[in-house]
């Protein structure tokens, strides 16, 4: 997955199909409530709690790619280029983590 060329994609469906972007605060607002349905869905498929009759045919991935939408039209209103940002987290994750999770007694 390209994040540039996915918030290329996003920006041309809003354009299309959206009329035009929700606020920075109504999609906050969305994007917390995307999420809390995935967290719905973990909870109750891998977690302790029971799944109801009416989630088990809620899918995880459409789920995810809900909050990866809002995400990706949050980085679009803000001005930020998700790619160069990622990367740059990844860069900064591998140095200081590289040794971190390989010497945790709890991960062996």
């Amino acid at each position: 997955m390209n994040l540039k060329n996915s918030q290329l994609d996003v920006d041309n469906w809003i354009k299309e199909h959206g009329v035009r972007y929700f606020n920075e605060l109504t999609n906050m607002a969305q994007l917390t409530e995307e999420v809390g349905e995935v967290a719905r869905i973990i909870a109750r498929r891998y977690g302790e709690q029971s799944e109801k009759e009416s989630d088990k045919n809620k899918d995880l991935g459409e789920e995810l790619a809900d909050v990866v939408f809002v995400v990706l039209c949050l980085a679009n209103q803000t001005g930020i280029d998700l790619q160069a940002a990622f990367d740059k987290k990844m860069d900064f994750k591998s140095l200081r983590d590289k040794d971190r999770h390989k010497n945790n007694e709890k991960l062996k």
